[in-house]
């Protein structure tokens, strides 16, 4: 095949004169930390989901978080989740001083497996962190009945799901809490950020509170012309706040993020139309009733039918300028969840085959279908070269 000139990236943010002119407004209003466009923000995401109470943060991560602190789930506690995820889902069961109890995944959806969580769950569990890999969404119904057979809580690590639905129903608005990534990659993005949807208004307000230092409810108020200079502290909270700079993004990206998921459904469409007939390709299950933001398009390699394995096939992927990541590195061989925690390869033997067998495809809205077509071709090149010959019998 005849190699581009241009590198095609594995993503890119999608950025107009709407997202400059509202940065630049906001420089210029010289409120550049949370402040009325972060609230203005928080009210057009709630709206746009169909929840109560968001609240604006700094990463899908500090939403995890805070959901986790308003818990009070701490030392002796275990909260359920996949391996098949970024390090940030465990991470902040860690920080808590609580246990992540990994569950293994389902090997179409790549998601966790509801029948591996209840087989988990001891008189310790306090919460399932289920991950909706790639825009997917679990199998919520089985989740949400596990959890209230056994009266513990959900936390949906949403990061992907922007615009993602469950049987009509906006992907982090089923369990008690769901969280969202803006980060630069996402479907939608806000530089750095993300938000927590909380259901019960106790609770939002305490994660409200956690999100800002502890400190007393609207603080962000007292440097306005309205408000005063007291505070006071009522938890040891985080410094986890969305900025207004942040915010300007993200009143913009999130009018067009229904326009940027249709044309990566339009993307993943050509992909699955190419690589249907290819036995050495496969990539994850598409559910009925699920309407994903494909956040991702993950492709699994065979192996057995190639003469290069899985890392060398990205390799080829490079030099042909397709950039490409892997989602994810399961966390029960990343070394400190290996290691203190006792874990092998084979102890999740789902997540651990889908991993050594992955590649994520380049997958962003600015991709016009000459780059489709082009990271197909790349794909079946390689497969073409190195495919393993045939043996007669």
């Amino acid at each position: 095949m005849e190699i581009r000139e241009d590198f095609l990236p594995f993503s890119k943010p999608w950025l107009e004169q709407e997202e400059f002119d509202e940065v630049i407004d906001t420089l210029k209003s010289g409120w550049i930390t949370t402040g009325p466009k972060t609230k203005g923000f928080e009210k057009q995401l709630a709206e746009y989901v169909g929840a109560e109470h968001v609240i604006a943060v700094n990463s899908a991560t500090a939403a995890l978080h805070i959901a986790l602190a308003a818990l009070e789930i701490g030392p002796g506690d275990e909260v359920i989740t996949t391996p098949l995820t970024f390090a940030s889902t465990a991470n902040v069961i860690v920080h808590q001083g609580a246990t992540p109890v990994f569950a293994d995944v389902n090997p179409d959806t790549f998601n966790i497996d509801p029948d591996e969580i209840e087989r988990r769950i001891t008189e310790n569990t306090k919460a399932i962190m289920p991950v909706h890999y790639g825009g997917q969404a679990c199998e919520m119904d089985r989740i949400m009945e596990i959890a209230k057979k056994h009266n513990i809580h959900v936390i949906e690590d949403g990061a992907h799901t922007i615009a993602s639905y469950y049987k009509g129903t906006h992907l982090g608005t089923i369990g008690d809490f769901g969280c969202y990534s803006f980060y630069a990659n996402k479907n939608m993005t806000t530089g750095e950020g993300g938000a927590l949807v909380v259901k019960d208004p106790e609770l939002a307000d305490k994660c409200r509170c956690l999100a800002l230092h502890g400190i007393s409810k609207d603080a962000w108020k007292r440097f306005s012309a309205n408000g005063s200079w007291y505070y006071e502290v009522m938890y040891p909270g985080f410094k986890y706040n969305m900025t207004d700079i942040n915010a300007a993004l993200g009143m913009h990206q999130l009018k067009k993020v229904a326009s940027f998921n249709a044309r990566r459904r339009e993307i993943c469409d050509q992909y699955e139309a190419a690589f249907a007939d290819m036995p050495e390709i496969s990539f994850s299950a598409q559910i009925d009733e699920i309407e994903s933001s494909r956040h991702l398009f993950p492709i699994l390699v065979d192996e057995s039918m190639l003469t290069i394995d899985r890392n060398e096939f990205i390799k080829e992927l490079g030099a042909r300028k397709v950039g490409t990541s892997v989602h994810y590195i399961p966390l029960h061989i990343q070394p400190y969840y290996r290691d203190r925690f006792d874990l092998k390869p084979e102890d999740y033997p789902n997540a651990y085959s889908i991993y050594s067998r992955l590649i994520s495809m380049p997958l962003h809205p600015l991709m016009n279908d000459e780059d489709v077509a082009y990271a197909i071709e790349a794909v079946k090149d390689i497969v073409s070269l190195h495919k393993k010959a045939s043996v007669g019998v």
